[in-house]
Protein backbone atom coordinates (compact mmCIF):
# COMPACT_ATOMS: atom_id res chain seq x y z
CA UNK A 1 0.00 0.00 0.00
CA UNK A 2 1.14 3.71 -0.64
CA UNK A 3 1.76 5.49 2.49
CA UNK A 4 0.34 8.62 3.34
CA UNK A 5 3.22 10.34 3.06
CA UNK A 6 3.80 9.58 -0.19
CA UNK A 7 0.34 9.83 -1.47
CA UNK A 8 1.08 13.76 -0.24
CA UNK A 9 4.58 13.84 -2.07
CA UNK A 10 2.69 12.31 -4.84
CA UNK A 11 -0.27 14.91 -4.79
CA UNK A 12 2.34 17.77 -4.30
CA UNK A 13 4.55 16.84 -7.54
CA UNK A 14 1.13 16.60 -9.95
CA UNK A 15 0.12 20.39 -8.15
CA UNK A 16 3.87 21.46 -9.19
CA UNK A 17 3.79 19.93 -13.02
CA UNK A 18 -0.13 21.69 -12.78
CA UNK A 19 1.68 25.03 -12.19
CA UNK A 20 4.48 24.79 -14.42
CA UNK A 21 1.75 24.15 -17.40
CA UNK A 22 -0.46 26.75 -16.72
CA UNK A 23 2.79 29.00 -17.54
CA UNK A 24 4.35 27.36 -19.98
CA UNK A 25 4.48 29.20 -23.74
CA UNK A 26 2.72 26.53 -25.65
CA UNK A 27 -0.37 26.50 -23.16
CA UNK A 28 -0.67 29.81 -23.10
CA UNK A 29 0.15 30.82 -26.67
CA UNK A 30 -2.33 27.94 -27.96
CA UNK A 31 -5.31 28.87 -25.14
CA UNK A 32 -4.90 32.38 -27.31
CA UNK A 33 -5.35 31.20 -30.39
CA UNK A 34 -8.17 28.49 -29.60
CA UNK A 35 -9.98 31.10 -27.62
CA UNK A 36 -9.65 33.40 -30.97
CA UNK A 37 -10.76 30.45 -32.74
CA UNK A 38 -13.68 29.87 -31.03
CA UNK A 39 -14.81 33.55 -31.75
CA UNK A 40 -14.77 33.69 -35.70
CA UNK A 41 -17.98 33.93 -37.65
CA UNK A 42 -19.90 32.66 -39.76
CA UNK A 43 -20.54 29.01 -38.70
CA UNK A 44 -19.69 26.11 -41.13
CA UNK A 45 -23.56 26.48 -40.91
CA UNK A 46 -24.51 29.71 -42.21
CA UNK A 47 -21.86 28.61 -45.25
CA UNK A 48 -23.15 26.11 -46.26
CA UNK A 49 -27.02 27.26 -46.69
CA UNK A 50 -25.26 30.41 -48.22
CA UNK A 51 -24.03 28.21 -51.10
CA UNK A 52 -27.33 26.45 -50.92
CA UNK A 53 -28.86 29.28 -52.39
CA UNK A 54 -26.11 30.18 -54.89
CA UNK A 55 -26.72 26.68 -56.49
CA UNK A 56 -30.65 26.42 -56.20
CA UNK A 57 -29.30 23.09 -54.27
CA UNK A 58 -32.62 20.12 -53.42
CA UNK A 59 -29.96 17.78 -52.31
CA UNK A 60 -27.57 17.65 -49.54
CA UNK A 61 -25.30 14.98 -47.70
CA UNK A 62 -23.34 15.19 -44.73
CA UNK A 63 -20.90 12.78 -43.95
CA UNK A 64 -19.91 12.79 -40.13
CA UNK A 65 -23.17 14.21 -38.09
CA UNK A 66 -22.48 13.09 -34.26
CA UNK A 67 -25.38 15.33 -33.09
CA UNK A 68 -27.87 16.27 -36.08
CA UNK A 69 -28.74 19.52 -33.85
CA UNK A 70 -24.81 20.84 -34.44
CA UNK A 71 -25.91 21.22 -37.71
CA UNK A 72 -27.65 18.96 -40.02
CA UNK A 73 -30.94 20.20 -38.88
CA UNK A 74 -29.91 23.48 -39.47
CA UNK A 75 -29.40 22.94 -42.52
CA UNK A 76 -32.39 24.71 -45.16
CA UNK A 77 -32.40 22.09 -48.27
CA UNK A 78 -35.52 20.43 -49.70
CA UNK A 79 -33.73 16.60 -49.42
CA UNK A 80 -31.07 16.07 -46.87
CA UNK A 81 -29.79 12.77 -45.93
CA UNK A 82 -27.09 11.67 -43.24
CA UNK A 83 -24.46 9.41 -42.60
CA UNK A 84 -23.18 7.93 -39.39
CA UNK A 85 -22.13 4.59 -37.51
CA UNK A 86 -22.90 6.08 -34.53
CA UNK A 87 -19.52 5.87 -32.45
CA UNK A 88 -20.29 9.31 -30.54
CA UNK A 89 -23.70 10.11 -29.84
CA UNK A 90 -25.94 6.76 -29.29
CA UNK A 91 -29.03 7.76 -30.40
CA UNK A 92 -27.90 8.47 -34.08
CA UNK A 93 -30.73 9.53 -35.79
CA UNK A 94 -29.43 9.54 -39.17
CA UNK A 95 -30.51 8.23 -42.61
CA UNK A 96 -28.12 5.47 -42.77
CA UNK A 97 -25.99 4.13 -39.48
CA UNK A 98 -22.73 3.33 -42.18
CA UNK A 99 -19.31 4.35 -42.21
CA UNK A 100 -18.91 6.19 -44.96
CA UNK A 101 -16.96 3.88 -46.96
CA UNK A 102 -20.01 1.25 -46.31
CA UNK A 103 -22.70 3.80 -47.34
CA UNK A 104 -20.43 4.98 -50.92
CA UNK A 105 -19.79 1.18 -51.57
CA UNK A 106 -23.92 0.53 -51.18
CA UNK A 107 -24.55 3.33 -53.22
CA UNK A 108 -22.08 2.58 -55.95
CA UNK A 109 -23.52 -0.50 -56.20
CA UNK A 110 -27.27 0.48 -56.36
CA UNK A 111 -28.35 -0.91 -52.74
CA UNK A 112 -30.10 2.37 -51.52
CA UNK A 113 -33.07 2.94 -53.51
CA UNK A 114 -33.87 6.38 -52.29
CA UNK A 115 -30.35 7.23 -54.10
CA UNK A 116 -30.32 5.43 -57.08
CA UNK A 117 -29.37 8.30 -59.67
CA UNK A 118 -28.88 11.10 -57.55
CA UNK A 119 -26.19 13.44 -57.71
CA UNK A 120 -25.80 16.01 -54.78
CA UNK A 121 -25.33 19.70 -54.77
CA UNK A 122 -24.20 19.66 -51.26
CA UNK A 123 -21.83 17.38 -49.61
CA UNK A 124 -20.37 18.01 -45.89
CA UNK A 125 -17.45 15.58 -45.30
CA UNK A 126 -17.41 16.10 -41.18
CA UNK A 127 -16.82 12.42 -40.36
CA UNK A 128 -13.05 10.56 -38.89
CA UNK A 129 -10.85 13.68 -39.51
CA UNK A 130 -7.73 11.44 -40.06
CA UNK A 131 -6.62 12.10 -43.59
CA UNK A 132 -6.64 9.04 -45.57
CA UNK A 133 -10.24 8.69 -44.21
CA UNK A 134 -10.92 11.97 -45.25
CA UNK A 135 -9.23 11.60 -48.79
CA UNK A 136 -11.36 8.57 -49.08
CA UNK A 137 -14.62 10.47 -48.36
CA UNK A 138 -13.50 13.51 -51.17
CA UNK A 139 -13.09 10.75 -53.71
CA UNK A 140 -16.07 9.36 -52.99
CA UNK A 141 -17.99 12.12 -52.62
CA UNK A 142 -16.53 13.35 -56.35
CA UNK A 143 -18.16 10.75 -57.76
CA UNK A 144 -21.65 11.89 -56.75
CA UNK A 145 -21.61 15.21 -56.85
CA UNK A 146 -23.11 17.90 -59.37
CA UNK A 147 -20.90 19.66 -62.13
CA UNK A 148 -21.89 22.86 -60.43
CA UNK A 149 -21.54 21.18 -56.75
CA UNK A 150 -19.85 21.73 -53.54
CA UNK A 151 -17.74 19.35 -51.41
CA UNK A 152 -17.32 21.41 -48.06
CA UNK A 153 -15.16 20.33 -45.37
CA UNK A 154 -14.86 21.57 -41.56
CA UNK A 155 -11.67 21.45 -39.83
CA UNK A 156 -9.31 22.14 -42.55
CA UNK A 157 -7.53 25.01 -40.72
CA UNK A 158 -6.14 23.98 -37.24
CA UNK A 159 -4.34 26.99 -35.62
CA UNK A 160 -1.51 24.81 -33.76
CA UNK A 161 0.18 21.33 -34.13
CA UNK A 162 -1.38 20.52 -31.10
CA UNK A 163 -5.47 20.62 -32.50
CA UNK A 164 -3.98 18.76 -35.60
CA UNK A 165 -2.68 15.92 -33.34
CA UNK A 166 -3.57 12.56 -34.37
CA UNK A 167 -5.29 10.74 -31.59
CA UNK A 168 -8.96 12.68 -30.26
CA UNK A 169 -8.99 11.36 -26.81
CA UNK A 170 -5.06 12.52 -26.01
CA UNK A 171 -6.40 15.67 -23.82
CA UNK A 172 -3.46 16.33 -22.02
CA UNK A 173 -2.20 18.32 -24.70
CA UNK A 174 -2.07 22.80 -24.68
CA UNK A 175 -5.05 22.09 -27.13
CA UNK A 176 -7.31 20.19 -24.83
CA UNK A 177 -10.69 18.72 -25.79
CA UNK A 178 -10.60 20.90 -28.97
CA UNK A 179 -9.25 18.48 -31.62
CA UNK A 180 -9.22 19.36 -35.66
CA UNK A 181 -7.40 16.22 -36.70
CA UNK A 182 -5.25 15.79 -39.88
CA UNK A 183 -8.19 16.77 -42.43
CA UNK A 184 -6.03 19.83 -43.64
CA UNK A 185 -3.77 17.27 -45.53
CA UNK A 186 -6.51 15.47 -47.56
CA UNK A 187 -7.62 19.09 -48.46
CA UNK A 188 -3.67 20.08 -48.94
CA UNK A 189 -2.79 17.00 -51.34
CA UNK A 190 -6.37 17.89 -53.47
CA UNK A 191 -5.62 21.30 -54.07
CA UNK A 192 -3.21 19.64 -56.16
CA UNK A 193 -5.85 18.30 -58.73
CA UNK A 194 -5.69 19.98 -62.10
CA UNK A 195 -9.35 19.81 -62.69
CA UNK A 196 -10.53 20.86 -59.21
CA UNK A 197 -10.71 24.23 -57.49
CA UNK A 198 -10.40 25.02 -54.14
CA UNK A 199 -11.05 27.88 -50.81
CA UNK A 200 -10.67 27.75 -47.01
CA UNK A 201 -12.75 30.03 -45.23
CA UNK A 202 -11.01 31.58 -42.28
CA UNK A 203 -13.80 31.07 -39.83
CA UNK A 204 -14.85 27.99 -37.97
CA UNK A 205 -11.85 25.44 -37.67
CA UNK A 206 -11.14 26.11 -41.50
CA UNK A 207 -14.35 25.58 -43.74
CA UNK A 208 -13.02 24.21 -46.67
CA UNK A 209 -14.69 23.89 -49.78
CA UNK A 210 -13.91 21.69 -53.24
CA UNK A 211 -15.49 22.42 -56.82
CA UNK A 212 -15.37 21.05 -60.02
CA UNK A 213 -16.31 24.58 -61.74
CA UNK A 214 -14.30 27.90 -60.81
CA UNK A 215 -16.01 30.72 -58.77
CA UNK A 216 -14.52 33.50 -57.45
CA UNK A 217 -10.65 33.47 -55.47
CA UNK A 218 -10.79 29.35 -56.10
CA UNK A 219 -7.81 28.24 -57.37
CA UNK A 220 -5.77 25.24 -57.66
CA UNK A 221 -1.99 24.28 -56.82
CA UNK A 222 -0.04 24.14 -60.16
CA UNK A 223 3.58 23.34 -58.87
CA UNK A 224 4.75 20.56 -56.98
CA UNK A 225 3.86 19.71 -53.96
CA UNK A 226 5.50 22.55 -51.29
CA UNK A 227 5.32 20.10 -48.20
CA UNK A 228 5.94 16.73 -49.43
CA UNK A 229 5.79 15.13 -46.04
CA UNK A 230 2.61 17.42 -45.00
CA UNK A 231 5.27 18.92 -41.94
CA UNK A 232 2.98 21.57 -39.70
CA UNK A 233 5.71 23.72 -39.55
CA UNK A 234 6.10 24.15 -43.34
CA UNK A 235 2.19 24.62 -43.27
CA UNK A 236 2.24 27.48 -40.61
CA UNK A 237 4.69 29.29 -42.65
CA UNK A 238 2.45 29.12 -45.41
CA UNK A 239 -0.60 28.72 -44.34
CA UNK A 240 -2.35 31.16 -46.97
CA UNK A 241 -1.44 29.82 -50.03
CA UNK A 242 -1.51 26.16 -48.99
CA UNK A 243 -5.04 26.78 -48.04
CA UNK A 244 -6.16 29.68 -50.31
CA UNK A 245 -7.30 30.66 -46.61
CA UNK A 246 -9.88 33.68 -47.25
CA UNK A 247 -12.55 35.70 -45.56
CA UNK A 248 -16.09 34.71 -46.56
CA UNK A 249 -17.03 38.05 -46.49
CA UNK A 250 -14.55 39.12 -49.10
CA UNK A 251 -15.88 36.70 -50.92
CA UNK A 252 -19.20 37.38 -51.19
CA UNK A 253 -17.87 40.34 -52.35
CA UNK A 254 -16.05 38.75 -55.24
CA UNK A 255 -19.30 36.66 -56.02
CA UNK A 256 -21.55 39.85 -56.28
CA UNK A 257 -18.96 41.38 -58.97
Amino acid sequence: MISLKNKIKEYLQIHKIGKKILKDSYFISTKELTKNEIQKAPSRTEIINFLMQQTMAENYLEIGVRNPNDNFNHILCKNKYSVDPGLEFKENPVDFKLTSDDFFKQLGENKIEILVNVKFDIIFIDGLHISNQVENDIQNSLNYIKEDGFIVLHDCNPPTEFHQREDYLFRNSPAGGFWNGTTWKAFYKYRHIAELYSICFDTDWGVGVISKKEYPLFTTIQEKRANEFYEFQLLEQNRKDFLNLQLFEEWKKQLKN
